[in-house]
């Protein structure tokens, strides 16, 4: 039996920080929404309670009993989880004056206290609220301030109950995986045995199990996700595992022909189908974003769906799903995050059995997973890829002349990427086409072309990204390269946005 840590979600943006810094301490952790607490659950050795956006006195605000887990396991609330804590106990919760966000640091620490364990003053926490706990309620008392918060921690006399007013589980808060560890390994006794080995030796039996003799079909898209999927699946069941790569014709230069071949040599059974004709006819004068997706995807399940009934018996449908997707489906208030999820429909409309054996992984479990699998590190490290393809990268009508223009400079920049050693330090690459055109010169003849973006960001979870600060001398060279060699292109831009306010995609 898998021990492990509940975060009960109350609706913060960085409740999936808290589970990946659980798992990076070698602890399995579940995601699960406030109110679903699974108190038969013997497996559980500590809870943590994530931040909000609700204040404790607002009316939408999300309320738990604590009466029903306290003194059953440790608890360590966060942010609104501390603040709940000392409100339903009798504290105070007030608003600050100004909304308190940003770097501090602890300037008074009981150093006697498990969680602080390690933790000297002055070390920096990252501050994000609107509201303070003013007063601690009687039979608690405070373990570390800041200049500013009088009770940036506490803990509950006499029992294993804690309450931070800061974020542990974001990057700027240097003391943060300390003071995680103290809890979850010293406090909750983790023994640290969630490791991708130990996560392959129980999905393959349990894959055996759950499979039997039972034909699998799974949509490859030649990204990270599906391609351990199958590697997993296949070392569970071998040939009864039957994979489809179809091309939509929105791919990077050359990636069916190159994915088919690393397929392969991985020993997987794949079908590939070029259908790019259909996806093209069907776009045809299509401009509106969420218009392209629904048609690509639309017209994905279409050809997988043909395909796969010619395959006899085929009795499941494999995906690459993975713990944020199963997180960010549905948020905890039922409003809908995401417009689409893998496959969407296809389980149904084909009466199959849905198979998922990552949905358990954060991204970077999925990487380690798939290099423990021995997959080569091309197809780990790759940067994630849009489902739609470049179809999102091209604004405007999608035509084959666009895509082709847009592949070669997309080769371009990410070879160039590649081949200056800065492909790994960047999160995500690609290319831009712009629905514009701007006037330039080459030789002694005016032009009026095409003009590209190139984007590049860096970031660990995609929830937040920087825009990546290349080198002046190889922008330098892609600009010219791509001017040069892509016949169409008289302009290439840098995009310096973050994420907030922007996205990655620029569709």
């Amino acid at each position: 039996m898998t021990e492990k840590i509940i975060i009960l979600d109350f609706g913060s943006q960085t409740t999936q920080l808290i589970g990946r810094r659980v798992r990076e301490l070698n602890t399995y952790c579940e995601i699960i929404p406030y109110n679903k607490m699974p108190l038969d659950d013997p497996s559980v050795i500590g809870v943590i309670l994530s931040g909000s956006p609700f204040s404790v006195y607002d009316e939408k605000a999300f309320k738990l009993n604590l009466d029903t887990i306290r003194g059953r396991y440790p608890i360590l609330g966060i942010c609104y989880g501390a603040q709940l804590i000392a409100y339903n106990n009798g504290g105070t919760v007030e608003p600050a004056n100004s909304r308190e966000y940003g770097r501090a640091n602890l300037s008074f620490i009981d150093s006697s206290d498990p969680l602080l364990k390690g933790i000297e003053p002055g070390a920096q926490v990252w501050m994000s609220h609107g509201d303070t706990i003013t007063s601690i309620p009687a039979g608690f008392h405070t373990i570390a301030s800041t200049d500013k918060v009088p009770v940036a921690a506490y803990r509950a006399d006499g029992e294993p109950l804690w309450g931070v007013q800061f974020h542990p589980e974001v990057y700027h808060s240097t003391c943060g995986t300390q003071l995680l560890r103290n809890f979850v390994v010293d406090i909750c006794h983790s023994h640290q045995t969630w490791s991708a080995a130990s996560f392959i030796e129980t999905t393959v039996a349990a894959l055996k199990q759950q499979l039997g003799s039972d034909k699998v079909v799974l949509g490859l898209s030649g990204g990270v996700d599906s391609s351990v999927a199958a590697v997993l699946l296949n070392r569970a069941i071998g040939s009864n595992l039957t994979c489809i790569f179809v091309d939509h014709g929105m791919l990077r230069k050359d990636e069916f022909k190159n994915v088919l071949h690393d397929y392969e040599c991985l020993g997987l059974n794949v079908i590939g189908v070029d259908a790019s004709q259909k996806f093209f006819t069907e776009l045809a004068g299509v401009t509106d974003p969420e218009r392209k997706r629904k048609i690509i995807g639309k017209g994905f399940i279409d050809v997988f769906d043909e395909e796969a009934h010619k395959i006899k018996d085929v009795r499941w449908l494999a995906q690459g799903t993975i713990y944020p997707d199963c997180i960010e489906s549905l948020s905890i208030t039922g409003t809908t995050i995401k417009s689409h999820h893998n496959v969407g429909g296809l389980p149904e409309k084909m009466n199959l059995r849905l198979c998922e054996p990552l949905r358990l992984l954060f991204k970077d479990e999925v990487r380690a997973v798939g290099r423990e699998l021995g997959m080569p590190d091309h197809l780990i490290k790759r940067h994630p890829f849009p489902g739609p393809g470049l179809a999102v990268r091209i604004l405007g009508d999608i035509t084959p002349e666009k895509v082709a223009v847009l592949q070669e400079a997309d080769h371009i920049f990410i070879q160039g990427l590649r081949d200056w050693g800065l492909y790994d330090k960047v999160w995500q690459a690609g290319v831009i086409l712009l629905p514009v055109q701007s006037v330039g010169v080459m030789g002694d003849e005016r032009t009026y072309e095409r003009a590209v973006a190139l984007r590049a960001v860096t970031s660990t979870d995609a929830m937040t990204a920087d825009w990546a600060h290349l080198p002046y001398e190889f922008l330098a060279k892609v600009s010219n390269d791509i001017i040069n060699h892509v016949r169409g292109v008289n302009r290439v831009t840098y995009d310096i946005s973050s994420k907030p306010p922007s996205t990655i995609e620029w569709e």
